[in-house]
């Protein structure tokens, strides 16, 4: 498994990542990225490849917001369908008693969370081993990694757990790091068959963290929806069809486009279900048919809503 040798790299060397890594409940490998260890840039970009399944690279680089310069994340892959949707994606929420965390990684792919996502990318994973990355505030309890191992039919001494919350900049990172597989999720949604899709490019401003919690998962989803920028390269027989398509995968065709995601989340009563789910898309996106060499691209990049949401306006 690619994602284990990233693992083993980190418990190698948790001073350089900042991590703690301890044995946690029932023989688990826990490596905290940001709860109580200081965490950073540096895992943050692991965390990225850990949750593509080891079959993608991200580097670290900077952009323009207005007039500052903030860092940025680059992410590529030549293995869309499985990295993305068959690891990357936050798709298996997990919930134990009070413990609640969105669970990523290729984990996933031996419990089949959500088992319709592999039923339209066609794949399935076998392993005695498992590597899964939490989105929480808190470490797994007992029962709560006991679920994740019976689900992957692994023995919990098997099982490695990253933990980074939201308001840590590994947490952060980790998530700007999703612009690839936002968009390949809307494309899913809007019919496009996701094995159709060759390679995936995409890169996405990392916000700073801040102290609400609120805010810093508003500025997190911001970073892609008002900052991420995908490029796609397909096999695809209707030119006509992957133009149509990528007028409507950018977050600009949803009505709630235009607010930043904390205002967004508020005015709904912090209901994501009561949230339009087309804002959930890149903010622009390129599409290239390999098949006919034509290239379709929409959307564009929102400064000033960026600066908004971090801090700088």
């Amino acid at each position: 498994m690619e994602a284990l040798k990233i693992v083993k790299r980190i418990c190698e060397n948790p001073e350089i990542y900042g991590v703690i890594v301890k044995e946690g409940p029932l023989g688990a490998c826990v490596i905290d990225a940001g709860i109580r260890a200081k965490g950073g840039f540096l895992v943050g970009k692991i965390l990225i490849e850990i949750c593509l399944g080891g079959l993608g690279e991200a580097h670290l680089s900077s952009m323009q917001i207005g007039g500052s310069i903030v860092p940025s994340v680059n992410v590529y892959t030549d293995h869309p369908s499985i990295s993305t949707l068959g690891s990357q994606m936050a798709g298996w929420r997990i919930k134990v008693g009070e413990y609640m965390a969105m669970g990523s990684g290729p984990a996933r792919a031996l419990a089949q969370k959500p088992k319709s996502i592999y039923e339209k990318i066609g794949y399935r994973d076998k392993s005695n081993e498992a590597v899964i990355v939490l989105e929480a505030s808190k470490e797994p309890p007992e029962d709560a990694v006991k679920v994740i191992a019976e689900a992957c039919r692994i023995q919990p001494k098997n099982l490695s757990i990253i933990v980074a919350p939201t308001q840590s900049l590994a947490g952060l990172t980790q998530v700007s790091g999703r612009a690839v597989e936002v968009g390949i999720y809307r494309l899913l949604e809007l019919g496009l068959n996701p094995n159709t899709i060759s390679y995936a490019f995409g890169c996405a401003p990392i916000p700073s963290p801040h102290p609400d919690l609120v805010e810093s998962m508003g500025r997190s989803n911001d970073a892609i929806l008002y900052g991420g920028s995908t490029y796609y390269i397909v096999r695809h027989e209707d030119d006509a069809y992957l133009k149509r398509i990528t007028e409507e995968a950018i977050s600009s065709s949803s009505k709630d486009y235009g607010k930043t995601f904390a205002e967004i989340f508020r005015e709904v009563g912090q209901d994501f279900y009561k949230i339009d789910p087309k804002i959930f898309a890149p903010a622009k996106i390129t599409i290239v048919n390999e098949r006919t060499g034509k290239a379709f691209t929409a959307g564009k990049i929102n400064v000033e809503l960026l600066a908004k949401s971090i801090g700088y306006s």
